[in-house]
């Protein structure tokens, strides 16, 4: 038996709650393995979500719906969380890994996209594009080159170097641009790209800075001050990562005295709920500043890419128990064994849980056909195929273990 062929359709009339107008093509892989739909195209706050969440098994959510403990608490019939995004940071990762919740992201399907929006504001930040076309908009006739460039030549400085920044990476050589990178781990360079030692280093040869991190204690403002007193005079700094990696005060003083050059920024430390006029921030005004509203991924094919992604995950979840891909549990996946029963088990790491689940089902004359485990610090996550109809009476069993924390029956 393949493994994309389990047994049966497991997910079969489970509930799935998705918000945020997660796209379609997620829709028709959840209804296509037999759940239950519902969607929403907003956020919800915490109290309407925990109410929209009862009777639901699965949640779909993008970037703007708080998961909260308060919410994964309340909602013990909760499996598992969709992040139809790349950030997780709007789920409490630690208490949905302690109930034995996987959640999973897209990491990969909105690489393009996002890259190609980052060489398109380049190439509009070295020749000013954004003033001018405001200009004609306005009646204005400003034809100038002070201070216009090639890209051809210039250096790119990407901080991040994971699936976006690399691909960024390719695309400005593309151009001639030479590209250096700095990431805290060991990334393997690609084309041409040299890898820089430090942050600092970077800063002081670059002539734009792109950044590609995510949202941590270590990125919180990374690009402050002090860091923008570092890059060139002129030099143009792009973030299409994390609101929270810029100070943004400190680079609008640096743009309106001219120690920068320009600005892309696509995120920022608080952004609106809903569509609608009111945002404000101060870069507005600012000299060769590009604004958009968090689209970076916002693309027909990322958004379809995303939905199938995630979803894919989820209903590989529910139907065998591969949790690969998640970001906060033992990533784990067996092949499903023909004719058997599987039970999942997430518990306590502690000693003799193994032991204590093998005579549980030794007891009930049920044969072990397969077994794989995976553990990290605190938490073990156990799939099980029985080669006897006795799976619930198992699952019932382990379920009674003091060391329990999930156990479902999946086939």
């Amino acid at each position: 038996m393949s493994r994309s062929s389990p047994p049966s359709r497991s997910a079969a009339g489970l509930k799935v709650l998705l918000l945020e107008n997660v796209h379609t093509s997620a829709h028709e892989l959840l209804l296509d393995a037999g759940c239950r739909v519902d969607a929403l195209p907003n956020a919800l706050g915490e109290d309407a979500l925990i109410e929209r969440l009862r009777g639901v098994q699965v949640l779909g959510i993008r970037s703007k719906t708080q998961v909260t403990a308060r919410v994964l608490a309340a909602c013990p019939g909760l499996m598992t969380v969709g992040c139809f995004c790349i950030g997780t940071n709007q789920v409490s990762l630690s208490t949905a890994h302690d109930l034995g919740r996987p959640v999973f992201n897209a990491p990969f399907s909105n690489t393009r996209s996002v890259a190609e929006m980052i060489i398109a504001e380049i190439v509009m930040l070295a020749r000013q594009l954004g003033d001018r076309v405001r200009e004609v908009h306005g009646g204005t006739w400003n034809k100038v080159s002070k201070a216009c460039v090639e890209v051809r030549g210039k250096t790119l400085g990407i901080v991040g170097y994971g699936h976006i920044g690399s691909q960024v990476g390719i695309l400005a050589e593309a151009m001639g641009m030479r590209v250096v990178s700095y990431d805290i781990a060991t990334k393997l360079p690609m084309g041409n790209t040299q890898t820089l030692g430090t942050l600092e280093e970077l800063l002081a040869v670059s002539d734009f800075v792109t950044l590609h991190v995510p949202a941590t204690p270590v990125t919180e403002r990374m690009i402050n001050g002090e860091a923008i007193a570092r890059m060139r005079k002129g030099a143009m700094l792009l973030n299409a990562s994390r609101g929270s990696v810029v100070d943004l005060d400190a680079l609008s003083r640096a743009l309106r005295d001219g120690r920068l050059g320009g600005a892309a920024i696509d995120v920022f430390p608080e952004e609106p709920e809903e569509n609608g006029e009111g945002f404000a921030s101060v870069l507005q005004g600012a000299p060769n500043v590009i604004l958009t509203p968090h689209i970076g991924g916002s693309t027909l094919e990322a958004q379809a890419n995303i939905g199938r992604e995630v979803a894919t995950s989820l209903v590989r979840y529910i139907e065998v128990g591969s949790t690969v891909g998640a970001v906060n549990f033992p990533n784990l996946e067996m092949s499903p064994t023909a004719g058997s029963h599987r039970v999942l088990n997430a518990h306590r790491n502690v000693p003799g849980v193994l032991r204590d689940v093998n005579r549980i089902a030794s007891d009930l004359g049920a044969n072990i056909r397969a077994q794989m485990l995976a553990t990290d610090a605190s938490l073990g996550y156990l799939i099980m195929d029985l080669d006897q109809d006795v799976s619930t009476a198992v699952a019932d069993a382990i379920g009674a273990l003091s060391t329990n924390i999930s156990t479902r029956v999946v086939y």
